[in-house]
């Protein structure tokens, strides 16, 4: 409970140490051509980027100070030196530090995705290896409704593709972020919301016997609350600065390695709902089945000072046939804008950029970028409200024990 309380404690200092660094190294950034226009605004002061390399640096220099807190706790408790314990706290700490590397140099180099994707793999590597050395279950409990309808066992050891399945995990957080993006505070916001919601969940734990693995959880996520939220303040509309590719790739690592440490994976992707919807839909554009721009942000109108949805246009014979298919549906569900329009005698397409952003604008209209930021982040609220209620309530008629 000590370290808990000096974990909490490391937070506020550092969360008040990030807001004094990023008043300081604005200008210096700005001096330094470390910077970017806000798309969405009439003015183009250059906003500095990517500031949360610096809420990341003191994240990682709070969890480094707070490291012999735990281990001496941990020692105090147990007859010999819990380097199992130890071991694992290393690899998620190695993971975040490989994300932060990643996402700098996404900010730097602009990667193209295919590192995007390698990278956060090979990260995930000594997280997966000490997860697998320490013993930890590759087991999954399968709902009663199936053990119905089939004859199978309650518990089901799937080996290795349940570190797939959590390789998969990490990739997907790391990206996921970074997909729903583009306007102020919308990164920073989501980010503090899930963590936020998974740091209640570790507080309200369901088995006190699984107490170490919440206990472990929340000593990622309390600093990283406090660090983000001076980040938040500093990139609410209208933004003062752009956290960057570095923070989307830091909380994702942080979220995963979390989930995974704590043994909570399947309830993460309750509170991931908005984020796996966004990157569904956008499954077309970023298979480039449908032309995909190199920003699919809303666009900006100077005259009313608002944004509206952005879209695309390609001839309607060069779309392959499963491409087709995937836009009637999307139209048939109401969650595609289109419109055909003739250029020299020829049939042309235009739709909404796939993104949740667009698809709410496509609903709404145009509206102020504030109230955008406002209704996505109060549609992350909710699901997590949602996730709350699916894991606490719906969760006991599928399985005989919940843990």
């Amino acid at each position: 409970m000590l370290s808990l309380w000096v974990n909490i404690l490391l937070s506020c200092i550092g969360s008040y140490i990030s807001y004094q660094i990023i008043l300081e190294y604005i200008p210096v950034f700005v001096k330094r051509q470390m910077y970017g226009k806000d798309q969405c605004k009439l003015n183009n002061i250059p906003i500095p980027e990517p500031i949360g390399v610096i809420s990341a640096a003191v994240y990682l220099i709070v969890m480094f100070i707070f490291i012999p807190f735990p281990v001496y706790e941990w020692s105090q408790l147990e007859s010999s030196i819990p380097h199992q314990k130890f071991l694992m706290f290393l690899s998620a700490l190695t993971a975040i530090c490989s994300a932060v590397l990643l996402g700098f140099a996404d900010d730097v180099l602009d990667l193209r995705w295919r590192h995007k994707l390698l990278f956060p793999t090979l990260s995930s590597l000594p997280l997966l290896l000490v997860y697998y050395v320490s013993g930890s279950s590759a087991t999954i409990v399968l709902p009663s409704l199936v053990r119905v309808l089939f004859p199978v066992r309650e518990c089901i050891d799937i080996g290795i593709f349940y570190y797939v399945y959590m390789g998969m995990m990490i990739v997907f957080c790391t990206n996921a972020i970074n997909i729903l993006a583009g306007i102020n505070g919308l990164e920073a916001g989501q980010a503090f919301i899930i963590a936020a919601s998974v740091v209640i969940f570790n507080l309200f734990r369901l088995d006190p016997s699984l107490s170490w693995y919440h206990s472990l959880s929340l000593y990622f996520l309390l600093p990283f609350l406090g660090t983000t939220s001076v980040l938040l303040f500093f990139n609410w509309y209208p933004a003062r600065v752009f956290v960057g590719d570095t923070f989307c790739y830091w909380a994702g690592m942080t979220l995963a390695s979390a989930c995974i440490l704590g043994h909570f994976s399947k309830t993460m992707a309750l509170f991931l709902i908005p984020q796996i919807f966004n990157f569904i839909y956008s499954t077309p554009q970023l298979l480039h089945l449908v032309p995909c721009p190199r920003h699919r942000l809303p666009k900006y109108d100077s005259k009313t000072n608002t944004i509206d949805m952005s879209t695309v246009e390609f001839k309607e014979n060069d779309l392959k046939p499963l491409t087709k298919i995937i836009l009637y549906f999307l139209d048939i569900f109401g969650l595609l804008y289109k419109k055909i329009i003739q250029k020299d005698d020829v049939r042309w397409t235009v739709i909404n950029n796939l993104t949740l952003l667009n698809l709410i604008l496509k609903y709404t209209g145009p509206m102020h970028e504030k109230k955008l930021t406002e209704i996505l982040l109060m549609l992350q609220v909710l699901f997590s409200i949602l996730a709350f209620f699916i894991r606490f309530y719906i969760a006991h008629l599928m399985y005989e024990v919940v843990l």
